[in-house]
């Protein structure tokens, strides 16, 4: 292995290694519209995720009714979350190669840990990772440098031999408060722009790109994944 090259990587969920952007905009939409508040585009919406529920609530309604429409999302959430989860392009022989070369792999997420190894199981992608942190199971959320802080101790390396790959400024901002390498991947809430005004090392279009000048991968070409209902889509 390229000493040059990071020893474990920290990757975010939503928006890095998969979208499950249609069923979450579902249930902000159902909340809104049981509060009786106004609808948001689906643009508005993508642009405010990253921070976890509660944060992007605060965005976009008034204070006075984030906490029951994070009740209400998240009962909406229990029954659709597995209508539609797309796993992205490059993830699955990229996540799969780090897995055959015994690179210490997690998930550092602001989805709630519980909803977050869920997915993973649902799409065939759990058994990569040596774990999956994410909100509730700890009293943080990115960027708190303590979240972070828990991830490196959970996989045993140091920040700075260690990649958290994300598609927020979040992501990136959660790297930088503890002195991870932070690479950013555009194919989620930020633009490539976006993500070049952060402090991350590089930022990529898609994960098969990163692969390649990161890890020196040449990866095979890869669809991804559609699961709907819980079974592959034709």
């Amino acid at each position: 292995m390229d000493s040059r090259r990071p020893t474990a990587v920290i990757f975010d969920l939503d928006g890095t290694l998969v979208d499950h952007f249609t069923v979450i905009y579902r249930c902000y939409c159902h909340a809104l519209a049981q509060l009786g508040l106004p609808p948001v585009t689906f643009e508005k919406v993508k642009s405010s995720v990253g921070g976890s529920i509660p944060v992007t609530f605060g965005k976009l309604i008034p204070q006075a009714h984030v906490d029951e429409a994070v009740r209400i999302f998240r009962e909406h959430l229990d029954e659709i979350w597995d209508a539609e989860i797309k796993v992205f392009p490059g993830v699955v022989p990229f996540v799969r190669r780090l897995h055959a070369e015994a690179v210490p792999a997690a998930v550092l997420t602001n989805k709630e840990g519980d909803r977050s190894r869920a997915v993973l199981e649902n799409v065939g992608l759990a058994t990569y990772f040596d774990f999956v942190l994410g909100v509730l199971d700890t009293p943080w959320r990115k960027p708190d440098p303590e979240f972070s802080r828990a991830a490196l101790e959970h996989l045993g390396t140091a920040p700075e031999q260690t990649c958290l790959i994300g598609d927020s400024p979040y992501d990136i901002a959660a790297a930088d408060a503890v002195g991870m390498i932070s690479f950013g991947v555009a194919t989620g809430s930020h633009s490539l722009d976006e993500l070049r005004a952060t402090p991350a090392r590089a930022t990529y279009p898609d994960m098969a790109s990163l692969a390649a000048d990161v890890f020196g991968y040449d990866l095979p070409a890869d669809p991804g994944i559609l699961i709907r209902n819980g079974k592959p889509a034709a």
